[in-house]
């Protein structure tokens, strides 16, 4: 490859000076050199804001939700290139899916969530309308804005690919560009990856960009505006945080750091049964996957002590059927470490644990290998260890490799809750137990620690995802040690990128703003049904007012025959006036919904294609024989749906009594077609 060259301000730039090397981790052949030198970096950042940041926030939601996917479908169809350079990483073909096709879930998680949990808009509103004073007259709101800056992102080498795409997916749905740092050892694969996604043309110009080397300066041309989401070690993480400009501009900054995460097995789960199997696996599958090279891999295994033997002979017999080597060899299926200086970290590491116990399986200095050389490559074999739950070190150190510490504790959820805190924060921890009780205690206990907590058993085995493996649906972060990061996370790590904002006016100007009607606000009653105008010719405050009809003790009669509900308030009078609440005789909730839907439906076919849901229903007084109800309909929100010939119309829904009083609200919900469907 030469020089490793870097995506910036729209062309390819190869920085100056001979470069760091970066080399095969299998044959530990040359593979590039990295450089940043002399590249024009606070250019970058101003490119990204007046050229990648106006392209995105232009969009909707919704089109940048399309944007993720159709990149991730254009991936999905290069993945076997990015495979190919993924070995050269130490990658076995299954840790490469674990990356690649990992990434691309990323992508498609969050283009669903955008296009099913996100507004057809370019903002986004936060919560209900909160009411400022008695008259209604002054209300307020929450709005999410897209912030205005750059998304800097500096990566780990482990996941050279995935690292990059979960970061960048919430960020660009957000409507925030990135620029991606990887690191070094691996950022020839990252490089790969960028260059399928600007060569797709997929992403607005800006949106994306690449640096390969260090940072340079890149930091000191931080703004207010910009955020940074750091992966790495807690020390540099540490380092990073205290840099002037990020401490002068209140720069957001989230990292995601060192991790000792605990595996617990619980008391129940003995010799034999289902739940000891699956910790034993579980336990090897973290020390392997990867090499072991994983920010959530299980470093401490805390275990009964009365198992604390069985648990050791079964790992180990299960960690020698593991055969090391290259990953392009049939049967290999653990590869090297990513780099000659990550396998000696991990040395210097194993001495400090080891002074804390010993070591049961693998030896630290001699690996059998297949199809490679071990002194070339990075190779180290699978290291389990034994040690005093009371020392410090395995509490303290990470060897980021194959490396697994069993600690023995006492069977109760109360010890395991106080070792699994003495990481001082972790992004995952697991709980292996067939016994509710153990599990709700370990989780409660133990979830201040925790951006992640697994209950693994044989009810959820077969379709668990496993201890290590974060979910974008799901917070991929921790607290204290691992940095206080809230990657993924949903919707959550799209609003991470954008300013929330409250906005204090009257209704009429709220709805303004908004572009949603709100209680308050003016409404227009007009001649034509709301019903039978076409999505583009609707307004937020358009409504209807239908009514009165009175409700009769024959109504509920019948209502109640028909539905079999026959709950004593709406059928015995006695017991209904001993009721507190009623004091006699009321209708079905349900059935002044129903009735409501009988007062402003219009019968006859037209733009309505569907009634498709309610929600934030409440009944609100009750109704009596004799009352007289009358609703008043009316248009809150439209939301277009791109490619569709329809989109999805949100009515306020007021039932009230003859006295004025509400009886129940209620928001339904439509799919309106489009005048040119």
């Amino acid at each position: 490859m030469g020089m490793l060259r870097s995506y910036l301000a729209g062309g390819w730039h190869t920085g100056g000076g001979e470069g760091r090397p970066v080399h095969d981790a299998v044959t530990g052949e040359l593979v590039a050199t990295v450089s940043s030198a002399g590249l024009d970096l606070a250019g970058a950042l101003r490119h990204a804001r007046q050229t990648g940041g106006p392209a995105l926030r232009q969009l909707t939601f919704h089109q940048r939700a399309a944007l993720l996917k159709a990149l991730a479908q254009h991936l999905r169809e290069h993945r076997e290139r990015l495979y190919a350079v993924s070995a050269r990483t130490g990658a076995t073909p299954l840790d490469s899916k674990v990356d690649v096709d990992g990434g691309l879930g990323v992508l498609l998680t969050y283009a669903s969530k955008g296009r099913r949990e996100l507004p057809n808009d370019t903002f986004y509103v936060d919560g209900p309308v909160e009411p400022l004073s008695k008259g209604g007259s002054f209300v307020g709101q929450h709005l999410y804005c897209p912030r205005p800056g750059v998304s800097v992102q500096v990566n780990a080498f482990n996941f050279p690919v995935w690292g990059p795409l979960e970061k960048l997916a919430p960020a660009l749905l957000a409507g925030v560009p990135s620029l991606i740092k990887p690191a070094t050892p691996t950022s020839f694969l990252t490089a790969e990856l960028v260059e399928l996604i600007v060569g797709s043309g997929i992403l607005p110009e800006g949106s994306v960009q690449f640096l390969a080397g260090g940072v340079g300066d890149l930091f000191d041309h931080l703004s207010e505006q910009d955020s940074v989401a750091f992966t790495g070690s807690a020390a540099t993480a540490a380092t990073l945080r205290q840099h002037p400009a990020i401490v002068r501009n209140a720069v957001r900054f989230t990292a995601e750091a060192d991790s000792l995460n605990v595996s617990v097995l619980g008391p129940d789960a003995t010799p034999g049964t289902p739940e000891f199997d699956l910790f034993v696996k579980a336990l090897v599958t973290e020390m392997t996957v990867k090499a072991g090279q994983k920010c959530t891999a299980i470093r401490r295994a805390l275990v009964p002590a009365q198992h604390l033997d069985a648990v050791a002979e079964a790992t180990s017999a299960r960690l020698a059927r593991i055969t090391v080597g290259n990953p392009a060899a049939e049967g290999v299926r653990m590869g090297p470490l990513a780099s000659q200086e990550q396998r000696d970290e991990v040395r210097r590491s194993l001495k400090a644990l080891a002074g804390a116990g010993r070591i049961v399986f693998g030896d630290p200095d001699q690996v059998a290998v297949t199809d490679a050389d071990a002194d070339r490559g990075a190779f180290i074999s699978p290291i389990l260890l034994v040690a005093d739950a009371d020392r410090a070190e395995p509490h303290e150190v990470e060897a980021f490799g194959p490396v697994s510490t069993l600690l023995p504790y006492n069977g109760t959820a109360a010890e395991a809750v106080e070792l699994a805190a003495r990481g001082r924060g972790s992004l995952a921890g697991s709980v292996v137990t067939a016994d509710p009780a153990f599990a709700r205690d370990v989780v409660l206990g133990a979830a201040p620690w925790h951006g992640r907590l697994l209950v693994l058993n044989a009810a959820d085995a077969a379709e668990s995802t496993g201890h290590g493996s974060p979910l974008p649906a799901l917070l991929h972060g921790g607290p204290g040690r691992a940095g206080g990061g809230e990657e993924l996370g949903g919707i959550h790590g799209v609003l991470h990128h954008m300013q929330r904002t409250a906005v204090q006016a009257d209704p009429d100007t709220l709805a303004a703003i908004t572009g949603r009607w709100v209680r308050g606000a003016a409404r227009r009653v007009t001649d034509v049904h709301p019903f039978r105008l076409h999505l583009e010719e609707l307004r937020p405050g358009d409504t209807i007012v239908a009514g009165p009809r009175r409700v009769t003790q024959e109504d509920v009669e019948r209502f109640a025959e028909f539905t079999g509900d026959t709950f004593y308030a709406h059928m015995d009078a006695e017991a209904a006036a001993a009721n507190p609440l009623f004091g006699e005789r009321v209708a079905h909730g349900y059935l002044v919904v129903s009735l409501a839907a009988g007062l402003f439906v219009d019968p006859d076919p037209g733009p309505v294609l569907a009634n498709f849901g309610v929600d934030d229903l409440r009944f609100l007084s009750p109704v009596k024989f004799g009352d007289e109800l009358t609703v008043t309909l009316t248009c809150k929100q439209l939301t277009p749906r791109d490619g569709a010939g329809y989109g999805e119309v949100r009515w306020d829904a007021d039932v009230t009594r003859q006295d004025g009083a509400s009886v129940a609200r209620y928001d339904v919900l439509t799919l309106v077609a489009k005048l040119a469907s």
